[in-house]
């Protein structure tokens, strides 16, 4: 059996997933599966009505996006990468476009497919030391077709085109300025209290009227994102590009500085 990584508290009408997979939440496949599975079990509650996200990293670690692992083609296959990419893009194209409330409480560095996942939520707060960007071009892979256009529909195609191609990680201040925060809480000890109170704050107005006109605004993109097939093409197109020599070579560098020991 797998270890369990994804952990979900249910509090009254809304439930706190907290994510947990030291070292610094990398998201791997079983990761994915969990938390595809954690938020479809709560879709069907239907006493739950929203949900926060958060890390259970002592580190200040929301996560640290894809493992680099799942990219690696000498340790992965093309089945395995196929499964991975179409069940991550699914899961994040879903949430998108939940009847869910959706909150992600990010607590400091957030790269890549923390970014992603936070975006795909309902609002985002954050604490000072914070950091989020789709930064995959320094690793010297591109970035997801549907990950650019969701970053460009919350902070604009300048804001959006400065981060891709320049694998900019936004502070806390701009993240701000741009909108892709909300909000800044001043502690990492705050940032549960305060997402809860947003919360309770969002959720006053009835599901309804609110899960309607999310669908009316999201869905069109929800499932162009989600496409079974255009999700197979782009999984082979992937899977070409990781399988490159230069590409194993760029990843291979990257896995040699993460295994380097922290002095």
């Amino acid at each position: 059996m797998s270890k369990q990584i994804i952990f979900t508290e249910i509090k009254k009408d809304y439930a706190i997933v907290t994510i947990k997979r030291d070292p610094v939440n990398s998201m791997n496949l079983d990761l994915w599966e969990q938390l595809d599975a954690a938020v479809k079990a709560l879709e069907d509650n239907n006493k739950v009505r929203a949900v926060i996200f958060r890390s259970g990293l002592e580190r200040p670690i929301f996560t640290a996006g894809n493992d680099i692992l799942e990219l690696y083609a000498p340790k992965s296959s093309k089945e395995r990468y196929t499964r991975f990419w179409k069940l991550q893009n699914q899961f994040l194209a879903n949430l998108y476009n939940s009847r869910l409330t959706t909150v992600a409480a990010i607590s400091g560095a957030c790269p890549a497919g923390g970014t992603c996942l936070s975006l795909v939520c309902d609002y985002r707060i954050a604490t000072p030391d914070m950091s989020m960007g789709l930064n995959e071009v320094a690793l010297g892979i591109t970035v997801p077709e549907y990950w650019m256009k969701l970053l460009v529909k919350v902070v604009g195609q300048t804001h959006a085109e400065k981060i891709i191609l320049f694998a900019q990680m936004v502070d806390a201040k701009k993240a701000v300025e741009i909108n892709l925060v909300d909000q800044i809480v001043d502690s990492r000890d705050n940032l549960l209290p305060a997402a809860e109170a947003v919360l309770k704050q969002l959720l006053k107005t009835p599901d309804t009227g609110r899960v309607i006109c999310k669908n009316i605004l999201r869905q069109e993109l929800a499932s162009e994102w989600g496409d079974d097939e255009r999700l197979e093409a782009e999984s082979a197109m992937g899977w070409g590009m990781l399988s490159l020599p230069k590409t194993v070579k760029s990843l291979e560098g990257v896995i040699a500085r993460l295994s380097k020991p922290k002095l």
